[in-house]
């Protein structure tokens, strides 16, 4: 899993049938220090993440798989919103200071 920050959303009218109804996110990687890296990738949002959000992001084949046992042709999803990150006992990212500022 990576650490990311919704920057923003992907919209597709024509896609796959089985990505009816999901939702694309355009997420920025974050690196260890909490900083934006050049990277970004989109992901499938599992659990209705907004922008600005940091998120966990899962890649690969874990990406794919769903709660109804099927298969989804991608290769990120966003499995979870983020409320605290913390390194070396330093916190350095609270989604509660977030929303204050």
């Amino acid at each position: 899993m990576r650490i990311a920050r919704v920057a923003g959303t992907v919209v597709s009218t024509q896609k796959e049938p089985t990505l009816q109804g999901v939702k694309f996110l355009l997420v920025q990687l974050v690196d260890i220090h909490g900083q934006m890296t050049p990277e970004y990738q989109v992901a499938a949002d599992r659990v209705g993440a907004g922008v600005d959000e940091w998120v966990l992001v899962c890649e690969g084949s874990s990406a794919r798989k769903i709660d109804r046992g099927e298969d989804l042709p991608v290769d990120a999803a966003v499995i979870g919103i983020i409320d605290t990150v913390t390194v070396e006992g330093q916190l350095l990212y609270s989604k509660r200071a977030q929303a204050r500022s």
